[in-house]
């Protein structure tokens, strides 16, 4: 399975369009090359430097296994309708959906986009954190590819 971004390549800087300075959108990704009996797919964004502990920015589940991107600018909704009924989590900022690196001023912070390929669909209801998103695709994973991306202020 292979996950990347139009907007930055594979450990280099993260557009200020997608982050708090900027318009807070969350960027365009692709997927390819998904792994076979994958049911659905689901996505966690972090920032593991943030201070004290990783910080969550983006939860989201249920995305069909056929999908071949995630489009720039998903909505904040707990349902999304243009990714065939995908489901958004809570973010550590206490918000649904996406929110972009908003980090400290000082050194970059490195921002994970950890996508799973699962043999289930998940029934968690929207909102969920991501630890409980982690206790629901316990084993479920068959497939896991990560992209990141880092940004300071």
């Amino acid at each position: 399975m292979k996950l990347s971004s139009s907007a930055f390549e594979n450990g280099k800087e993260i557009p200020s369009k997608y982050t708090c300075e900027g318009d807070d959108v969350s960027p365009p990704l692709s997927i390819e090359e998904v792994d076979p009996g994958t049911e659905s797919l689901a996505l966690v964004v972090d920032d593991p430097d943030a201070p004290g502990r990783v910080f969550d920015h983006w939860i989201i589940w249920n995305i069909p296994a056929d999908a071949d991107s995630i489009p720039e600018g998903v909505p904040p909704d707990e349902i999304v309708e243009s990714l065939d009924g995908a489901i958004q989590g809570r973010n550590d900022f206490g918000a649904i959906g996406y929110r972009g690196p908003c980090p400290p001023e000082g050194p970059a912070h490195r921002y994970r986009f950890k996508l799973y390929a699962l043999d289930t669909t998940l029934d968690l209801k929207p909102g969920s954190s991501k630890e409980e998103l982690e206790a629901a695709v316990e084993g479920h994973v068959i497939g896991e590819v990560g992209l990141a991306g880092k940004y300071a202020r």
